[in-house]
């Protein structure tokens, strides 16, 4: 019962001190991302601020007929168009952004909480919408991402189980079969899109992947959105193909992060068994201990008791 009691209060202690470390190594990830991210883009900024202030100054020196109230006021009007979706092109504005393609696409954005942030409602009513449709279309999007990475683990399964047969080796076909599928993924969700978004978008391939990553694991900061420059003439096909690639990208790399979630915590586990074992040993070593810690006489005595307890008998 003590035993119990003692194992209990020792799971518990560890469970603690794991939250603690987790904790502590959570805190320690971010500090090494706000480091790392303010020397990086700190002096950019800097050097973007200093250069946007030499070009409104020019601005205002060359035409001293401009006002810089009413220069400030025209740059606010353009900004808050250009969050709306409208650019000026000449002496016409274009829109787009609210037709059905770009409403079907700002749709699968709320749902997936992508939330890229360019767009977004400016009407009352849009936005009372917007608050009950991301309430019930959050919990289908994510029934619907677990449905499909179940399809996906179950196909793979199936694969591994009959190329096992073939092979008559089923820890080979599973290997096999899973890198496969880490491998196709791969292609098909980060590794060949950018081509497809350099050709359309105009971005290089390393823009083209950033995008990939950041609207897969749904972060969208919306410094890189499809369709959104005014210059380029895009098909018909291209934001329905790629809501159908955010859908399917998105349950694929859902079973990669709990793949390595699962890492984590069975690499955790591995520690909590390694200390439960190293603690038995201690304790099989004590118990040695005290058997080999008695003296004569007290073996002596144990054995003249158990002999009158056989007389007794």
């Amino acid at each position: 019962m003590c035993g119990a009691q003692g194992e209990a209060e020792a799971g518990r202690r560890w469970r603690l001190s794991g939250t603690l470390l987790l904790l502590l190594a959570y805190l320690s990830y971010l500090l090494l991302g706000s480091a790392t991210f303010w020397a990086l883009e700190g002096p950019a900024e800097r050097r973007a601020a200093q250069h946007l202030l030499q070009d409104r100054w020019e601005l205002l020196g060359n035409y001293t007929c401009l006002q810089g109230p009413a220069l400030e006021r025209l740059i606010q009007g353009i900004i808050k168009a250009y969050k709306s979706g409208l650019t000026l092109q000449g002496n016409s504005t274009s829109l787009g952004r609210w037709d059905f393609v770009g409403s079907f696409f700002f749709s699968v954005s709320a749902i997936t909480t992508i939330g890229y942030g360019n767009l977004s409602p400016s009407t009352v009513s849009a936005q009372i919408f917007c608050i009950f449709f991301a309430l019930f279309g959050i919990p289908l999007n994510l029934i619907l991402l677990n449905r499909i990475g179940q399809l996906m683990l179950c196909g793979v399964q199936r694969c591994a189980k009959h190329l096992g047969e073939k092979l008559h080796w089923q820890e080979a076909a599973t290997i096999l079969t899973r890198t496969c599928a880490l491998v196709t993924g791969l292609l098909l969700f980060l590794l060949l899109p950018p081509f497809l978004f350099s050709m359309v978008e105009g971005w290089t391939y390393e823009e083209g992947f950033y995008y990939s990553f950041v609207t897969l694991s749904t972060i969208g900061f919306g410094d890189y959105v499809i369709g959104m420059n005014p210059d380029r003439i895009y098909p018909s096909w291209y934001k329905n193909l790629i809501s159908v690639w955010i859908l399917f990208g998105m349950a694929w790399l859902a079973l990669i992060i709990n793949l390595c979630i699962t890492l984590l915590e069975n690499s955790s586990d591995l520690c909590q068994c390694g200390k439960k074992k190293s603690k038995e040993v201690e304790q099989e070593l004590i118990d040695g201990n005290k058997i080999s810690s008695l003296r004569p006489d007290d073996v002596e005595n144990c054995s003249t008791k158990d002999m009158k307890q056989e007389g007794a008998d």
